[in-house]
């Protein structure tokens, strides 16, 4: 059994509670928040789980074997380094710090102390990520030419992060799953409309060049008249779009492409379009929260490193990194 000490219990926090609190193979010892009315309802609807407002609590327990750590962005190193100097593992929300020199300490900290360090990246546990990746490794989509991803919503407007810290860290982490490359250099221009007098950015376009000539597009936004959750994947034989905000048939596979003709009598004959079947796969729809979940007990029962690591947190850190620099410059390109 798995003991687990939980730190930030409102907002996200509280669906990282919920799905621990009914996993198999752990069990939620410590709430740790701020918040007196998170804590109440923390011990009224998790009986057993002790609700406190001191960290030092749980990080000095010597019976919690883990900790979820769902704060805001600023207090993550902090809270993560002193969890893994005291010997235990380490689930952190996405982004895992603000910086890159924090999040390279972190990663030296989980091997120095042999534990596990694993980020929130919900998104490479989505069944339908899964299954979109499965038929990339296929080859049934051909060479994979670019993807392209829209996150956006008329929602919460962040005080701290922009839009592109808050959104994007997602698409980044669904882009470098599915490719299985790092981009070579990042462009990204965005604008603070809300929020002018504080440089908070309200939306951004990021665009990821690869050295095999692959592009990725993301455009994150909390100022839109629609909540769109898509990522298009085009192919040299076919293309796939997902739409996460669907509530059924999330994905497609579209039989269309350009097929080039090597015997021709004209141009039009040279470059024929092709358009076949849609076909709507049948996809798992088991909730990615608890999957992600799941698979951090298990790292930590077996020891086993995690799909989204610390390394893999940091890839995203440094992209991220580098789409904001690009983008307090003008849309400057920046290397990687």
């Amino acid at each position: 059994m798995i003991n687990i000490g939980m730190v930030g219990a409102g907002a996200w926090g509280r669906h990282l509670l919920r799905n621990f609190a009914n996993l198999p193979g752990c069990r939620v010892k410590t709430v740790c928040d701020l918040s007196e009315k998170v804590r109440s309802n923390a011990e009224a609807m998790y009986p057993g789980v002790r609700a406190v407002d001191d960290f030092d609590v749980v990080a000095s327990d010597p019976e919690i074997d883990a900790v979820v750590i769902a704060t805001t962005p600023e207090t993550h190193f902090k809270l993560a380094a002193t969890t893994l100097k005291s010997g235990k593992d380490v689930y952190v929300e996405k982004p895992l710090v603000l910086k890159i020199s924090d999040g390279e300490e972190l990663i030296e900290l989980a091997k120095k102390n042999k534990r596990i360090l694993m980020v929130g990246h919900i998104m490479v546990y989505h069944p339908t990520i899964l299954h979109l990746k499965k038929i990339i490794d296929s080859g049934e989509l051909g060479e994979i030419y670019y993807v392209y991803a829209a996150r956006l919503n008329l929602g919460k407007v962040r005080e701290i992060e922009n839009a592109l810290w808050s959104f994007a860290p997602h698409d980044i982490s669904i882009v470098l799953f599915l490719l299985n490359q790092e981009p070579v250099s990042v462009t990204c221009v965005g604008q603070s409309y809300l929020q002018r007098s504080k440089g908070i950015q309200d939306v951004s376009f990021m665009t990821m060049l690869f050295e095999d000539g692959k592009m990725a597009n993301i455009h994150v936004s909390w100022l839109d008249p629609n909540k769109v959750r898509k990522l298009t994947v085009v192919g040299s034989k076919k293309m796939a779009v997902l739409d996460d905000a669907s509530a059924s048939e999330k994905l497609r596979i579209y039989d269309k492409g350009v097929e080039v003709a090597t015997d021709f009598q004209t141009y039009g004959e040279f470059l024929s379009l092709r358009t076949g079947d849609i076909v709507i796969p049948k996809v798992d729809s088991s909730e990615p929260l608890r999957s992600e979940c799941l698979h951090f007990i298990k790292c930590v029962e077996d020891r086993t490193r995690p799909r989204s690591d610390g390394v893999e947190g940091l890839k995203v850190l440094r992209i991220l990194a580098s789409a904001q620099a690009s983008m307090e410059n003008g849309g400057v390109p920046t290397r990687l």
